[in-house]
């Protein structure tokens, strides 16, 4: 084993929430007599949080009189209506219960709320994953590596037991910022030329969840 540890993104990385997003934005843009998002749009406005998507997806931003409402409305909504859609991709979970067979601490270290995390979290990796965070006013959020350092501190591993896996340009610079490889993953939200643009191309790259084991 090269690592103690594995820690994951959640979003594009071990669940598909793209739809379940894009729905509630919607039905936020809605109810405030606002353009509707596509799904690509949406694809390209997540990664650094509920507040930066929300920005993103509004008229007129955080200069929006409305935005703190606006904002709020959206994710109370989406805590009600984050599993509709969503679920693992395709060996997600058989990824899972093999790091977990041999030993491997897992952790999810996630820019969406620390309510959707653990609603998400418990229906789907309850069994796994032995730390599950999200955005909090305590921490800062990625790519800061406070949330990465937090899961080290609850799993009682060092920088060097981790390695990161992501799908974004927000993950690449998370392990980055926090000292420790990444594993950037091609079935998420980010192609690989937008990864590479990004500084991502010295990652290791893997197109199916089940590569991972031989990189760990």
């Amino acid at each position: 084993m090269k690592f103690k540890a594995v820690i994951f993104d959640m979003d594009g990385t071990l669940l598909n929430t793209i739809e379940d997003i894009t729905d509630s934005v919607n039905y936020i843009l809605r109810k405030y007599d606002m353009p509707e998002r596509t799904l690509d749009e949406v694809k390209h406005f997540v990664g650094n949080s509920s507040v930066k998507l929300i920005e993103r997806a509004i008229q007129g931003g955080r200069e929006n009189p409305q935005f703190d409402q606006i904002l709020s409305d959206y994710e109370a909504y989406y805590v009600d209506h984050c599993n509709i859609k969503t679920g693992p991709y395709k060996h997600i979970p058989e990824l899972l219960k093999e790091l977990k067979n041999r030993g491997y601490k897992i952790a999810i270290v996630s820019n969406k709320s620390m309510d959707g995390v653990q609603e998400l979290k418990n229906v789907y990796f309850g069994e796994w994953a032995d730390v599950a965070i999200g955005v909090t006013d305590k921490l800062q959020r990625k790519p800061a590596p406070d949330e990465c350092l937090e899961a080290m501190k609850k799993m009682s591993v060092k920088k060097e037991d981790c390695v990161y896996v992501g799908d974004s340009d927000v993950d690449h610079m998370t392990a980055k910022n926090t000292g420790i490889p990444c594993i950037s993953c091609l079935w998420g939200f980010r192609t690989k030329d937008e990864l590479i643009a990004a500084g991502a191309g010295e990652n290791a790259f893997v197109s199916d969840p089940l590569e991972i084991l031989d990189l760990v």
